[in-house]
């Protein structure tokens, strides 16, 4: 690669972690595409998502996607200077699936090829700024209380950053210090993700899948005071204190949780009365939301975390946003959340950190790595 591609690489992001097929395409830190084909409506008959079925969608969505993105960001694979693709964690067959054809097109086109962490790329698409020139994510995001900056970096992070991912399949609060080689987990859920719990439960409350969106919206006509569900691992024997912490003072359990919800529904039924499915969604989604912020704003005071990122797709639950600057702004810390498209599982997030790897000079990944299900956080890039 010339100089010039190290300042402002042209990269191809592939993304087939779960149900969503995503190709977005990145020039250093700005964002021309970002095309996502998702296969959420064949999952709802079945209530979750079903990994045959995801994989056998990203291998029909991929070549279209793939396509319509290399024509709305008006580019050719040849002019592609790398790829990168989501290696893991995962669902096992959709990875495959994204990672095999990432290697055919690094072999058919002899370009340098990166193997992505899910996770940290949830972390890089903060940096990206739209084709219309609008300012990136941490740039452009407003102080926190008392109208305080952070202190951001020719690379366009803050320093002193974590981040909060909360999705179907993860609940993390990580320590930043360098995107491409220095990522630190703090604390992340010990059974069930907050979005599985989400969906849990709303099957139990009869909602449907995913149970996300249907449990913000009827929450909102609910009294979340009607009833007290309980905040796991948040006892002192977990919790410890700053100078002697718990064995899980920044960690979540939702399993519990979603247990009192089943025990408070039956308890209902077998009275005889009506179940009160607002109250319940209301009750249950406070519980989470407030755990989840309490604990992330504590991690972040303790660990000198001043600038917090929110991502993944439960990033898109109202009452979890709102709490959670509500929550931030009190204890001083900066908090972004980039726009809703980019939150969710994308292409655009990956070629994003893929840009920041070529930009830092650090080797591509080759053909040899393979997906990894459970791939660890802390390893940036395969």
């Amino acid at each position: 690669m010339n100089r010039t591609t190290y300042v402002r690489p042209l990269v191809l992001g592939i993304e087939s972690s779960c149900d969503e097929t995503g190709v977005g395409i990145v020039r250093g830190t700005r964002l021309l595409t970002n095309t996502v084909s998702s296969s959420m409506d064949e999952h709802v008959r079945f209530g979750g998502v079903i990994p045959e079925i995801a994989s056998r969608a990203h291998l029909d969505a991929f070549v279209p996607t793939l396509r319509a993105a290399l024509a709305e960001a008006g580019v050719t694979l040849e002019d592609i200077d790398a790829i990168a693709v989501t290696s893991g964690p995962g669902l096992a067959g959709a990875l495959m699936v994204g990672v095999c054809a990432a290697k055919a097109l690094a072999v058919a086109t002899g370009k340098p090829l990166y193997a992505i962490n899910h996770l940290v790329a949830h972390v890089g698409v903060g940096l990206l700024q739209p084709d219309d020139g609008g300012p990136q994510a941490f740039a452009g995001s407003a102080a926190a209380a008392g109208g305080r900056g952070s202190t951001v970096p020719r690379n366009g992070l803050p320093e002193n950053l974590g981040a909060l991912l909360i999705s179907g399949g993860h609940t993390e609060i990580l320590r930043i210090r360098n995107i491409t080689a220095d990522v630190e987990l703090l604390g992340s859920t010990i059974d069930d993700a907050a979005g599985e719990a989400y969906d849990k439960v709303a099957r139990l409350l009869g909602l449907g899948y995913p149970g996300g969106p249907a449990i913000d919206t009827l929450a909102r006509t609910g009294n979340a005071k009607a009833i007290r569900f309980p905040r796991g691992l948040s006892q002192p024997k977990y919790m410890g204190s700053a100078d002697e912490p718990g064995p899980h003072r920044y960690d979540w359990s939702f399993s519990g949780l979603k247990t009192a919800v089943a025990r408070c529904v039956e308890q209902f039924e077998a009275r005889g009365e009506t179940v009160p499915v607002a109250d319940i969604a209301a009750a249950f989604q406070e519980a989470v939301v407030d755990i989840i912020t309490s604990k992330a704003v504590l991690a972040c005071r303790e660990n000198g975390i001043t600038d917090l990122l929110l991502g993944g797709g439960v990033a898109a639950n109202s009452r979890l946003r709102q709490l959670t600057e509500q929550r931030c702004s009190a204890a001083g810390i900066r908090l972004t959340v980039p726009p809703l498209a980019l939150c969710t599982d994308n292409g655009a997030m990956v070629a994003a950190l893929g840009a920041q790897l070529v930009m830092a000079g650090i080797a591509p990944s080759g053909l040899g790595f393979a997906p990894d299900s459970s791939m660890p956080v802390t390893t940036v890039s395969a």
